[in-house]
């Protein structure tokens, strides 16, 4: 149906029709006519009190769901702002839409010092999204809306940015509503199916190595994994992916050595949904000498850090469905699930003595946390030392974490957005003290919200990461260290609680506490007190 709309209710109307009903995002002067239309279509705002909160809130959004987080700026600044969130989203293949006015149609090309302007904010972001799209008529923005959506739902998720000029925003014209596009999934080649058939059938000791493209596959890549009895390893973002207690379940983690002898000892792998990236392996490529069978829905990540000998280039769902179609009957799983059983040994082995300055937090996290729960944690040596293959995580989507970019502040606003996507879910927000300074503003959000929110700040000071890397370098340390922060007293003064857990059993109780709350606990923990 036709109707006569403003270019502002015309995006909303077409974001209602995607099935968006939270938006996160600030007032500005420029996307007024977009706020004025949200409450009408039943499209709620969560604002937070930085648009790089809003940024990592709608990703959080994303991951815990499954489903494309909005992010809702102004011009200029705000947007910029953003960038950052938009980047991390694209490093980790997060379906994120960033919304934002531009200048005028008519605005004059070499700029005349027009409020918020920016020489090419639309480039801006297109160097760091899948792609940045500016509208040029109020008719085109349903079309846009649609396609954005499409285009994330296509392959490798990828953010996208849509750019409305801000007159446009209030011009009237006739508008049709676009339908979502169906985007039906990408199916593996059967020649390629039945090679890797052949390949894992005749296997002696295959291995599969599960990254974040394999979330939604959990059920039948457990199937598959049983039928060939094949430990399985994860990605930071496959995590969960298989249950941790799983037989077969070797953990998360692709650094430790443990994980480089078993692949190396395999004779076929199976790499589902993973870049097999350096930010997962930290300390060089995999040794791959057996076959390598690589899944993944993007036709340009099947080939990249490791060029497979049979691509599957399709959805991971219908990929491992082909495989278990096409598989003869399964052999004896029993040497499979020895081999997990040392590996998962060495492994668990070595992430303690890594993770050795934090293994109280991960008990104490993994007790609040339960089987359901979720962790949104910071780029911390709290998370990737500790956390990443200590926590025990049981289902897909319950880790997340900023791999690729790496960025800080991402844990609390992430946080904010997973407990609204899932809010029966126990969520927890996990910092350490230098990363928490980047968006604490965010606990002012999660306060007006009343979400009973854990934050986990562990303190040592200051960046220590870069403090450790200074000093196994030779040189100077200096730059690093950060004068004490009362945290408890800055939650208390942004409308949350606030207190100091000094050992594990504190800790323990203050995140149960913490999970039963009215609004969010700051639980500050010096690092002395997280072992």
């Amino acid at each position: 149906m036709t109707e006569k709309l403003t270019g502002g209710e015309a995006l909303v109307a077409a974001l209602r029709a995607h099935g968006t009903d939270t938006v996160f995002g600030i007032p500005g002067t420029h996307n007024l006519p977009v706020y004025a239309a949200l409450s009408r279509h039943g499209v709620r705002n969560v604002t937070p009190r930085h648009e790089q909160g809003a940024g990592y809130a709608a990703d959080g959004w994303a991951r815990a769901s499954g489903r494309p987080g909005v992010c809702l700026t102004t011009t200029g600044p705000a947007l910029l702002n953003a960038a950052t969130a938009a980047a991390q989203a694209h490093s980790d293949s997060v379906p994120v839409l960033f919304l934002s006015p531009g200048l005028p149609l008519r605005h004059p090309g070499r700029g005349n010092g027009h409020l918020h302007e920016v020489k090419d904010q639309r480039a801006a972001l297109d160097a760091v999204v899948a792609y940045s799209h500016r509208v040029t008529r109020v008719e085109e923005i349903p079309a846009a809306v649609a396609c954005a959506f499409a285009a994330m739902a296509t392959g490798r998720p990828r953010p996208v940015h849509l750019e409305i000029p801000l007159d446009l925003l209030d011009e009237q014209a006739p508008v049709t509503i676009a339908e979502p596009v169906p985007v039906p999934a990408l199916a593996p080649a059967l020649p390629q199916v039945r090679a890797a058939v052949r390949v894992l059938a005749d296997a002696a000791r295959p291995v599969v190595v599960a990254g974040g493209g394999a979330s939604g596959a959990a059920g039948t890549l457990r199937t598959l994994a049983e039928h060939l009895g094949a430990p399985v390893v994860t990605t930071a973002n496959g995590k969960g992916v298989l249950a941790d207690d799983h037989p077969l379940a070797v953990g998360a983690g692709l650094h430790h050595r443990a994980v480089h002898d078993l692949v190396r000892d395999a004779d076929a792998v199976l790499a589902v949904g993973t870049e097999l990236a350096p930010s997962d392996l930290w300390s060089g490529p995999l040794d791959l000498p057996g076959t390598l069978i690589r899944v993944d829905a993007d036709a340009a990540g099947v080939t990249a850090n490791a060029l497979p000998d049979i691509a599957l280039v399709a959805d991971a769902a219908l990929a491992l469905r082909a495989l278990l179609e096409h598989m003869p009957a399964p052999g004896d799983a029993a040497p499979g699930a020895r081999r997990a059983t040392r590996a998962r040994a060495e492994h668990r082995e070595q992430a303690r003595a890594e993770g050795s300055a934090h293994l109280g937090l991960t008990r104490a996290l993994a007790g609040a946390l339960g089987r359901d729960g979720v962790l949104a944690g910071d780029s911390t040596m709290a998370c990737y030392y500790g956390a990443l293959s200590n926590l025990p995580a049981y289902k897909p989507r319950s880790f997340l974490y900023p791999t690729g970019l790496g960025t800080l502040g991402y844990g609390l606003p992430a946080a904010i957005g997973a407990k609204l996507a899932r809010p029966e879910a126990p969520v927890v927000a996990l910092h350490g003290d230098g990363g928490l300074m980047f968006t604490v503003q965010e606990l002012a959000t999660a306060a007006q919200l009343r979400l009973p929110l854990p934050v986990v700040v562990v303190d040592n000071g200051g960046y220590g990461e870069i403090r450790d890397e200074m000093d196994a370098r030779g040189e100077p340390v200096h730059a690093v260290d950060l004068p004490f922060v009362d945290f408890p007293l800055v939650a208390r003064a942004m409308g949350c609680h606030g207190l100091r857990a000094d050992d594990e059993p504190q800790l323990a109780r203050a995140l149960q506490a913490a999970l039963a709350a009215d609004r969010p606990t700051l639980i500050h923990l010096p690092e002395s007190a997280a072992g």
